[in-house]
């Protein structure tokens, strides 16, 4: 099932589809997909079963509210503090070699093994343990909250200060902290997981500050399993032409890391068990237009689809103005 949020006359609506269904329909008494989920939590039931109990309404033309902004991320939290951004890096089969060629500063290096390609190696050797333990822990990094979540068709902003403004096409895992401390999945979504390479080539220690940026994700969840091979397109249009595109892969079967084993390291720690609290991690990518020499520009259009989960995800880039920040003594 695929779920989603969009805006009528002010009001949030919820509506939901199946898997290659081309109609979507109102969810009944549904304001938002965040109170659906609160309410699986309490009456112990999953996410779908709780929409098909509910029923449906009238159709709704998703595509025509994504070309008229209505369409919203498929889950938020009105209190965007509540929400965080966050992912795992070297986790997919060929992203090192990526990765190692970014973090390469002298040549003659093609012998040594970097900080990269051991990480990236202990995902291979460590990142799909045997069920009932635990595997080796990823990279990890932090994106930042919910201010920093962009609306599918929104612009992704990319700061003055910033030395590059690209698109990293991945999946992402939508979590909802129950009143326990217990971590749900509501699903999963595309997401473009949108970075800085040019300052993270710098120098690998950079990598925090190249990943706080702005993030999308959406526009539909995909309620369920997440298929072990996606197969999906990430490209960049300029003016109306596509100046880049290429395939993506994700899935577990084009992974170093089982799923499970990326959300133990991510929950492991307490602090991102608040009840209540929303979290969007994103699981990594073996494809970047960087790799290939591609510099984004004001107004790009960056696009990811895969067709498990819908309509694709779009948005354009926008370049900041600069804006010194001063600190002042109280």
């Amino acid at each position: 099932m695929l779920v989603s949020q969009l805006v009528e006359n002010g009001e949030t609506l919820v509506a939901a589809r199946e898997r290659g269904g081309e109609e979507a329909k109102l969810v009944e008494g549904a304001n938002s997909v965040l109170d659906l989920a609160h309410e699986a939590i309490r009456e112990g039931v999953g996410l779908r079963a709780l929409i098909e109990r509910k029923g449906f309404g009238r159709t709704v033309d998703l595509a025509a509210g994504y070309r008229e902004g209505r369409l919203l991320s498929p889950v938020a939290h009105p209190d965007p503090a509540h929400l965080h951004l966050t992912g795992t890096g070297l986790t997919h089969l060929g992203s090192a070699a990526t990765r190692d060629a970014m973090h390469k500063k002298l040549e003659g290096e093609a012998e040594t093994l970097t900080d990269s390609m051991k990480m990236f190696r202990m995902g291979l050797e460590g990142g799909k343990p045997a069920e009932g333990t635990i595997g080796v822990q990823p990279e990890w990094f932090y994106k930042g909250n919910g201010t920093m979540a962009v609306a599918p068709g929104a612009a992704l902003v990319s700061p003055a200060f910033a030395a590059d403004a690209g698109e990293e096409p991945e999946i992402a895992g939508i979590y909802l902290i129950g009143e326990d401390g217990t971590p749900w999945r509501l699903g999963f979504a595309l997401s473009n997981e949108f970075s800085d390479h040019v300052t993270e080539r710098v120098n690998y220690l950079w990598l925090a500050h190249s990943k706080l940026r702005n993030a999308s994700f959406g526009p539909e969840l995909l309620v369920g399993d997440l298929p072990a091979d996606i197969r999906g397109t990430s490209r960049i249009s300029r003016e109306g032409a596509v100046i880049w595109e290429k395939p993506f892969l994700s899935g577990e079967a084009n992974m170093s890391h089982a799923i499970a084993n990326l959300e133990h390291h991510h929950f492991k720690y307490e602090v991102f068990r608040r009840p209540g609290d929303l979290h969007v991690h994103m699981f990594g990518t073996a494809t970047l237009s960087f790799a290939d020499g591609v510099k984004a520009r004001d107004g790009d259009v960056f696009e990811i689809e895969a067709a498990e989960f819908g309509l694709p995800l779009r948005n354009p880039l926008t370049l900041a103005g600069d804006r010194p920040v001063k600190v002042r003594a109280l």
